[in-house]
């Protein structure tokens, strides 16, 4: 009897098992539980998102040039619009501000192709990005070489300085907080030691305690007249106190390998850095990448509190243009927008996040 070839194409799922009508049964109205959640979930959505949207959107004043114009009913967005170059650049010279941009211009020209499959360079590329690219950035804002105006970095605020404060501060704490993670479990007692007692110690006490020592202890360790730069205080303070968590999260993953891998590694021959880098860092990494995102996302957020110490990053910023006598209760304007520019900025690492876990998803999920 002839046997037939021919691969029968697949058939479609029954009527049954998709739609919005299943898919909001499934989702939405499972159990008891979960469709009295649901429905009280609905109904506060439809008491609060209207109101808010006519607020923010349909009611609001767009455009003018001060507060007379605008609508009582809505959100002033004028008074955005008019702090605009303040909320991205602080006190930064406007006529100046092609510097900033052009350094965050490179930065994202320099980043597109590490996204691109077909490019081979992404190491030295990365490389150059980490090692190079900071002193290009700093001689820009900064100033001081190639007949560039000194701009002082009490002068930078806003946006600007959330995103450099946060930059530093991710790239420096998570090689640092690697080291502490291996010091932690290396079974040198001395090392080991060491590096129990400063991430014990430095996760014991809050940041704005860290900030304050950063900015009044740290210049007692400098020669008497020198000047440490406020800016550069605050950097330090976060990078040690971020790279505690840090370490604590990358053990977590280092914890999670099984000791097969450890093993394998040694019946290969391979000495502890050849196997920490090539076989057991890359898979306990890749294991945390949730929480290290959320670290990131945490000193993204924690970077409002260097207005204690004199910095005005983003948040400092939209609350000194609200002591201007001119608007003078546009506070709910002024925290939404900071709130959203953070939203955005949050979210999108989060997202980042959730793709890299998928692209480098090699079967250790069940």
């Amino acid at each position: 009897m002839p046997v037939n070839h021919k691969k029968s194409p697949s058939l479609p799922p029954p009527a049954s098992e998709v739609g919005i009508v299943v898919w909001v049964k499934k989702n939405l109205f499972s159990t008891y539980a979960n469709g009295v959640m649901s429905l009280a979930a609905i109904v506060l959505i439809l008491l609060l998102l209207p109101p808010l949207l006519d607020w923010a959107f349909f009611s609001a004043t767009w455009s003018g040039s001060n507060r007379a114009d605008c609508n009582e009913d809505g959100a002033c967005w004028i008074f955005i619009a008019n702090r605009i170059d303040q909320v991205f650049y602080g006190f930064y010279p406007a006529e100046l501000h092609w510097r900033p941009n052009l350094a965050g211009l490179l930065l994202i020209g320099l980043t597109i192709p590490l996204f691109i499959k077909s490019f081979h360079y992404k190491n030295w590329l990365g490389a150059f990005i980490l090692i190079i690219y900071p002193f290009i950035a700093y001689f820009l804002i900064h100033g001081g070489s190639f007949g560039l105006e000194v701009v002082s970095t009490t002068k930078w605020g806003g946006l600007m300085l959330t995103l450099i404060l946060s930059a530093v501060g991710i790239v420096a704490s998570l090689p640092l907080g690697i080291l502490l993670a291996l010091g932690r479990r290396s079974k040198m007692p001395m090392f080991k030691s060491v590096c129990v007692v400063y991430i014990e110690f430095w996760r014991g006490i809050p940041l704005i305690t860290v900030l304050f020592m950063a900015s009044v202890m740290l210049p007692l360790f400098f020669p008497e007249g020198s000047d440490f730069d406020k800016l550069l205080r605050a950097l330090i303070g976060i990078t040690l106190f971020q790279s505690a968590y840090m370490a604590e999260v990358v053990r977590g993953g280092l914890q999670a390998i099984p000791k097969g891998q450890y093993e394998a590694s040694e019946a290969l021959g391979l000495n502890y850095p050849k196997s920490m880098g090539l076989i057991i860092l890359p898979q306990a990494l890749k294991l945390v990448i949730p929480g290290i995102v959320n670290t990131f996302i945490a000193l993204f957020k924690d970077t409002t509190l260097v207005l204690i110490i004199g910095l005005f990053d983003l948040l400092a910023i939209i609350n000194l243009a609200l002591t201007d006598s001119e608007w003078l209760g546009f506070d709910d304007e002024g925290y939404v927008f900071a709130a959203f520019v953070f939203w955005v900025f949050c979210f999108a690492m989060s997202r980042y996040s959730i793709a890299l876990e998928a692209k480098l998803h090699t079967g250790h999920k069940r």
